[in-house]
């Protein structure tokens, strides 16, 4: 259900305006994002995949009443995708229609009407810069470290100012700025310059509590006893040598398909049958296999029932 398009107030009030989508955050991060939204700065978080970066957006979206506009990076992400383009097409069509009306050799009324927002399509950080009903819009740069530094570079103007400049129309600067979320898994470091102009927080693994009170939340049908085994046993699992560790959304993940088992507690033959929900690379559900399950699922136990 959205509620008010206004901002949080408090510290409090933004971990109650998360609390009310099922993100359950601690202080520390709703601490930057109160200062985020109050500074109107954006704010980079990092961390590694599925410790629940790209949700934040999403939540923030939902709660406030703001239109979310996402931008997918990935490695060659270039201006045509990013901001606009122009509608070749149609600029071609107009251009005959026009040599056909015989008018082509008003020139510079041609140049003029082709080069207008008549035929730009506006991608998503342009759109972002536009006014949207219920107030500025979350702009989602998901995943970064995946574009290249000539990106970045090119990005600078938009953090910083809040406008993109296209040659054959002028500066776009929106009348009030987007509320700017970037992702990255740090594949790549982000670039200082880039950084200086964001506030940043670093979204860890949650603890037990925690990643217990995110599965109550997200997967209410778990079992009490099923969802404390489950998160032990995640737990234990990210202190073994991993070549991925599972994120909260595989502790989701597994969670699920558990309770789609029917299953009401942890055991050996369950757990090693069910592994590929939580481990996404065969070698390390082979190094989970045998007797590591049962030595991981004694101390899983140990500590839930503790």
């Amino acid at each position: 259900m959205l509620t008010s398009s206004r901002l949080p107030t408090s510290i409090d009030a933004t971990l109650s305006l998360l609390q009310s989508q099922g993100y359950v955050a601690d202080r520390a991060l709703a601490t930057v994002l109160f200062l985020a939204l109050r500074m109107k700065r954006p704010l980079l978080l990092e961390g590694e995949a599925g410790t629940g970066k790209t949700e934040i957006a999403k939540v923030l979206s939902a709660a406030l009443g703001r239109r979310l506009i996402r931008l997918q990076c990935y490695e060659g992400l270039d201006l045509a995708s990013a901001v606009y383009e122009w509608n070749y097409a149609g600029q071609m069509m107009a251009i005959r229609l026009a040599e056909a009306g015989g008018v082509a050799g008003d020139r510079e009324r041609l140049e003029s009407d082709l080069f207008s927002e008549r035929y730009l399509v506006k991608r998503p950080l342009l759109q972002a810069l536009e006014p949207q009903e219920g107030g500025a819009p979350i702009l989602l740069i998901d995943e970064l470290d995946r574009t290249d530094e000539a990106f970045e570079a090119f990005l600078l103007e938009v953090l910083a100012d809040a406008q993109v400049t296209i040659p054959e129309l002028g500066t776009v600067k929106a009348a009030e700025p987007p509320i700017v979320i970037l992702t990255s898994n740090r594949t790549r470091e982000i670039h200082d310059a880039l950084k200086r102009r964001c506030l940043y927080h670093w979204v860890g693994y949650p603890d037990a509590a925690r990643e217990l009170a995110i599965l109550k939340a997200k997967a209410p049908g778990a079992p009490a006893k099923l969802a404390k085994q489950v998160v032990a046993f995640v737990q234990a699992i990210r202190k073994e040598e991993l070549f991925k560790a599972p994120g909260v959304a595989e502790t989701l993940d597994w969670a699920s398909a558990l309770v789609e088992l029917d299953a009401v507690a942890l055991d050996p033959g369950i757990v090693s049958d069910t592994l590929g929900a939580l481990l996404k690379y065969q070698d390390d559900i082979q190094a989970m296999q045998g007797s590591k399950v049962g030595e991981l699922l004694d101390q899983a136990k140990q500590a839930a029932r503790g």
